[in-house]
């Protein structure tokens, strides 16, 4: 069946709506998919070819799209995955240090950001870490526990890919990779996509190309530019799970001296608290205390630092003026913090100052700003440094039971496109896992119906 919609080319205006068949939801022309121009005349050639007709169309070869792509082709659908990269799940090879940090055993609600915080529920309740585990046993994958309730494989990262794609061929899936769309539209009951490896049709679309982070890894704005021009509306984007960068001044000078400095910390940013390392860098902050902050930051906002969680830095001090007379307070201060921290947090004082001459009050100061120190940064390192894209596509137009759009039957939208942001450890992976199964179902059920 040839799609009623012509394929047409790129053009330079947002959207082109068309009045030979498409519905309200219009069609999309985006510019910047396709190396070089398709003049209309090379269109029409194109159009004259029959297109190739499958189920379900997934664009997006990473973690959420080949999870749904297997899931559909196991459960009987014909599946087509298009990727502009020429190998699948880039960003699992490179993820958990190259071991894939592949799910949080917690993967509770409460650790996702997002506008509707009870959207994440369903999905996360009908396909849970356990579920994900299981796969991962069955195919033999070995993995271990890094910290309480982060599971990383044993191996490589690789092996999850290979799952992954291995659950595929059980099912009708191919795939399309170094392939880039030029066009999606939604014409009557059905789908029409325009590409570089030709035109096809589909009773169902699956976005599942992401977020802005990591954009060297072929990271684009797609997803959002798709739902956007059929209707959606979208959640501001911004880097999250990224390293801050502070400005210039004499202390962001002096922290510069810290870079490669590991501590524990407790940070706590607008109504949030996170306890793990903090490391100091030659730009700025970052560590895995910082990375989670920075989902909750926003920009002016303040960083409270507590560079001793769990102690008492002035029964320390006090102490020890009791304990070494005679020591500088640095040197003192070192038996708590790297000697690289104290000096910095100490520069105040004259070296030759011993620990006897130390008033109270610059004990208490000091305690103080060990366990409050605040920061306010000048930004983070952006979408290039980023784990994650916080923001995205509005939950409001999306089921949470199936992830369909509500404007437009028959597309789905799964993974960090949605506006679902996870924390650090896992979190995120099992958000891609959980929403392309819940997407999977929903969209053998459209196909059926």
């Amino acid at each position: 069946m040839v799609c009623a919609c012509e394929v047409a080319p790129l053009l330079p205006v947002a959207v082109e709506r068309q009045n030979h068949g498409c519905n309200a939801a219009g069609s999309l022309r985006r510019p910047g998919f396709l190396r070089g121009a398709w003049s209309r005349r090379h269109t029409l050639v194109k159009a004259a070819t029959p297109p190739h007709s499958v189920d379900v169309a997934v664009i997006g070869a990473g973690a959420a799209g080949l999870m749904a792509a297997g899931r559909m082709g196991q459960a009987g659908l014909r599946v087509v995955v298009f990727d502009h990269n020429d190998e699948p799940g880039r960003k699992i090879l490179i993820s958990g240090g190259g071991r894939c940090n592949f799910t949080h055993l917690d993967a509770a609600p409460r650790h996702y950001l997002s506008a509707n915080p009870h959207f994440v529920k369903s999905a996360l309740a009908r396909y849970t870490p356990a579920d994900f585990v299981r796969m991962v046993d069955r195919h033999h994958i070995a993995w271990h526990h890094k910290s309480p309730g982060q599971l990383f494989c044993d191996g490589s990262a690789r092996q999850i890919v290979n799952m992954l794609m291995a659950e595929c061929p059980a099912g009708q899936v191919t795939f399309q990779f170094g392939t880039r769309l030029t066009a999606v539209d939604h014409c009557e009951d059905r789908f029409c996509l325009a590409t570089t490896a030709g035109a096809f049709e589909a009773r169902s679309v699956v976005l599942a190309t992401g977020g802005l982070s990591i954009p060297k890894l072929g990271a684009s704005s797609f997803s959002y530019d798709v739902a956007k021009r059929f209707g959606h509306s979208l959640v501001p984007t911004r880097a999250g799970l990224v390293p801050f960068v502070l400005s210039g001044g004499p202390e962001a000078d002096a922290l510069r001296d810290l870079a490669g400095v590991s501590v524990p910390s407790r940070i706590k940013v607008a109504k949030e608290t996170f306890s793990d390392a903090l490391l100091f860098t030659h730009r700025g902050l970052s560590g895995p205390a910082l990375l989670q902050a920075s989902s909750y930051w926003t920009h002016g906002g303040i960083l409270g630092i507590d560079l001793l969680p769990g102690g008492d830095a002035l029964s320390f001090l006090t102490d020890g003026r009791r304990r070494r007379p005679r020591a500088a307070l640095a040197t003192v201060l070192s038996e708590l913090l790297p000697q690289r921290l104290a000096r910095f947090l100490t520069h105040e004082v004259e070296e030759t100052e011993t620990m006897a001459n130390q008033p109270d009050r610059r004990l208490r100061g000091l305690a103080e700003r060990i366990h409050r120190w605040q920061i306010v940064p000048a930004g983070t390192e952006g979408y290039a440094k980023a784990e994650v894209t916080c923001g995205g596509i509005d939950t409001r137009d999306l089921s949470s039971q199936n992830m369909g759009s509500r404007r437009v039957p028959g597309l789905f939208v799964i993974g960090e496109a949605v506006d679902v942001t996870g924390w650090l450890g896992g979190y995120n992976f099992q958000w891609a896992w959980s929403s392309a199964v819940a997407a999977a179902g929903g969209a053998v059920e459209h196909c059926r119906g």
